[in-house]
């Protein structure tokens, strides 16, 4: 059998997989901001939010254009730092991210004057004006940019901007990558509440400024977390440490009915100087009360300690990372 030509037409479509997400990425990502994020004047940091303070004193120049902007050098720094294959990714990426903006934004709302004012009240005829419930808004928004920028950062590409930050602060400063986003941004708030709140460059302070700054910490902070979800999962795997004299009935559990494997561990009683064998064992969040109420079954009288285990990697969980792959945590 041609293994060659079976293997082929898989990695073919994982490329084409890997673009498509890529471009859906962006795309969601594109649509929170336009939808949620610009009419409202929140400033998630980034270029793009950045772009919405410069939009407050430049009008005539849209969101996007900004992007296109900024992104640039940042993308020339990711070409040198992450390699050809990464970059390339990136400068697409990034490229589509503020033409889809700015086209959906002349799609959205009925004229230029609209785009220019980001109305939105005129935003999809009002049909979508949410600017009674901006908590809310800048919650929905969040999530919907999160889970753009999380599907593109799956595929070890980046939409330009303050995540190029976040990774080569990952690279070269060991800081989480969610975290040094969350930092980077920060700068691009406090510009927000200087322009927007204060109304510094364009004399037209926003009446409760502050709390748009507000609602800005919290779609940054709730973005980030979806992007940590998106790239790590939720982590609830159990880590159980068990003392037993009953390891035989434990072991044909964990290995048939769990379908699992575990370690001995060489352990000795503090007051009795007796050397004792524990168990090790890592399984899901749905399994811990299995194994209680099994351990219980089996051995009323043994000692359990259930804590978090924050990452497992190996057979029957995840995949170890590879070197330059991108980790939220």
């Amino acid at each position: 059998m041609n293994t060659k030509a079976l293997l082929e037409p898989m990695g073919s479509w994982a490329w084409w997989r890997s673009w498509l997400l890529i471009f859906l990425g962006c795309s969601i990502m594109g649509a929170g901001f336009v939808l949620f994020i610009n009419p409202y004047n929140f400033v998630p940091g980034g270029v793009y939010g950045l772009g919405i303070v410069l939009h407050n004193i430049f009008p005539s120049i849209q969101v996007g254009t900004f992007g296109y902007m900024f992104d640039v050098p940042l993308m020339l720094v990711a070409l040198l730092v992450f390699g050809g294959q990464f970059g390339t990714r990136t400068v697409l990426a990034a490229l589509y991210t503020p033409g889809f903006m700015n086209i959906l934004t002349r799609l959205v709302y009925p004229d230029a004057a609209a785009v220019e004012s980001l109305d939105p009240a005129l935003l999809l005829g009002g049909r979508l004006d949410l600017s009674n419930d901006l908590l809310l808004t800048c919650i929905i928004g969040a999530v919907v940019v999160g889970v753009g920028q999380g599907l593109v950062v799956r595929q070890q590409a980046t939409t330009g901007g303050t995540d190029i930050v976040g990774m080569l602060l990952q690279k070269f400063a060991g800081i989480k990558f969610s975290t040094g986003i969350f930092l980077a941004d920060g700068a691009v708030v406090a510009s927000g509440l200087v322009v927007i709140g204060f109304g510094l460059g364009t004399g037209d302070a926003e009446p409760a400024g502050w709390m748009l700054t507000l609602y800005s910490l919290i779609t940054i902070y709730v973005s980030s977390r979806v992007v940590a979800y998106m790239l790590d999962g939720a982590s609830y795997d159990k880590l159980l440490f068990i003392i037993s004299d009953h390891h035989e009935q434990l072991k044909r559990f964990i290995i048939e009915d769990l379908d699992r494997s575990a370690t001995y561990l060489k352990a000795k009683g503090m007051y009795t100087d007796a050397a004792r064998d524990m168990i090790f064992l890592v399984v899901s969040r749905k399994e811990v009360h299995q194994v209680q109420h099994k351990i219980k079954e089996i051995d009323p009288r043994a000692f359990v300690v259930v804590t978090d285990a924050y990452d497992t990697f190996g057979e029957g969980f995840k995949t170890l990372p590879d070197k330059n792959e991108i980790q939220a945590e």
